[in-house]
């Protein structure tokens, strides 16, 4: 159409001009100096259309312009008549080539046998990703940095408490601290992971799609490592290895006052024999799965006591907050003051690579990604972290449910 509005166009510009023309020499003939009253109507109604089409040449333009924006979508038929009408296979026509290769730019996501238009696709920018977790261990317990790969610190694992009053003469008791020198080796965590090379290209968000999830995928190991690790090299010194039992079985304990004991009671008695050695316990953390046991426990009267935890914005007991992450085992529970029994050094911080070099890359067209960090973890005093099973029955004869 618009091919067919410019030829109209260059028409009736040449008869304008023509007629202008004509105009000015009957003019100069005229003593007066007076056009005749029919040419200049046949010039105003050809000036008329020159307008008009001139418009709609500028619309069709504009249209033109807003399907190239729109990403109009052809046929695959379409897209091959116009890859051959503008000479993709000339040169084997004239016998100049035996190949040819040339692009169709058509979606042919959707249409199994190619004939007819392709319905309109719309393209969802972002990539869409299971959720990570919202807390890490390493940012509820103290971090410190350190360019050593061995790191040494002495460890209190107990003492005997001889001091006394003194009478004139007799010797004073011997109080005797038990420490032992201790070193922590950086421990190496990180993962690969390979692309190709079109998904780089062709999807430029995976850069920052990569560089958001890798690291929350290295430092879900990392928490496991913080909380289960067995301190055998490359695993670090959990802190449920390292960590205080809950007590259960000695005579004359807390829990033994407690009737009727839910999941509740456990974690006040856990908090209880943390208090006996003069601990400030500063974090609980549970499974969600166990958290929200607690949270729909009721009473006899079929009440919910989830105001024991639920009466702030943070879940806590007796003040102490409580950290929900999928990190703890279910079943299991950790409460501690971990702001002075516990830390995580970090020798290497968490980096993110790309390289092409690497095995058959290059080749294959691959790009590889890693994802490291070198850290490691000091238990200070384990008697300040207590873990337990949260399910533990302190008074199983007597529970109510």
């Amino acid at each position: 159409m618009s091919e067919d509005v410019k030829n109209q166009l260059d028409q009736i510009g040449d008869i304008v001009d023509n007629k202008i023309e004509k105009a000015f020499n009957a003019a100069k003939d005229n003593a007066k100096g007076e056009v005749e009253e029919s040419l200049k109507s046949e010039i105003k109604n050809l000036s008329e259309k020159f307008v008009d089409l001139n418009d709609r040449m500028d619309k069709s333009e504009v249209n033109s312009q807003k399907d190239l924006d729109n990403n109009t979508v052809r046929s695959f038929k379409g897209a091959l008549g116009k890859a051959l009408k503008d000479g993709a296979i000339e040169s084997i026509q004239k016998g100049n080539s035996n190949n040819a290769k040339f692009e169709i730019k058509a979606d042919m996501t959707i249409a199994a046998d190619f004939t007819g238009d392709v319905a309109r696709v719309q393209r969802i920018e972002d990539i869409k990703y299971d959720p990570s977790r919202a807390i890490h261990i390493r940012s509820l317990i103290p971090n410190g940095s350190t360019d050593s790969q061995i790191v040494r610190f002495p460890k209190e694992s107990g003492y005997s408490d001889n001091a006394s009053t003194k009478a004139e003469g007799s010797a004073l008791g011997q109080s005797d601290f038990d420490i032992t020198a201790t070193s922590i080796q950086m421990e190496k965590i990180g993962t690969t992971m390979r692309l190709t090379e079109e998904m780089l290209d062709d999807t430029p968000q995976i850069t920052s799609y990569l560089s958001a999830r890798v690291p929350s995928k290295v430092l879900a190991i990392e928490d496991n490592q913080i909380l289960n690790g067995n301190g055998s090299s490359p695993n670090l010194d959990g802190l449920f290895t390292d960590g205080g039992a809950f007590t259960t079985t000695s005579s004359g304990a807390f829990y033994q006052s407690v009737e009727s004991a839910n999941e509740f009671d456990v974690l006040v008695a856990a908090l209880n024999q943390l208090a006996a050695l003069n601990y400030q316990a500063d974090s609980i953390l549970l499974h969600p799965t166990d958290f929200h046991k607690i949270v729909l426990l009721k009473s006899t009267a079929n009440e919910y006591l989830k105001g024991q935890v639920m009466s702030g914005l943070q879940p806590a007991i007796l003040g102490v907050p409580i950290s929900i992450n999928t990190a703890v085992t279910a079943g299991k529970f950790l409460v501690g003051q971990l702001s002075v029994a516990t830390q995580l050094w970090i020798r290497d911080g968490l980096g993110i690579e790309f390289s092409r070099e690497n095995s058959d890359n290059f080749e294959k067209g691959f790009v590889t990604v890693r994802a490291v960090e070198r850290v490691g973890v000091s238990n200070y005093l384990p008697s300040g972290i207590v873990q337990g099973l949260s399910l533990i029955h302190i008074s199983e004869p007597t529970r109510p449910y």
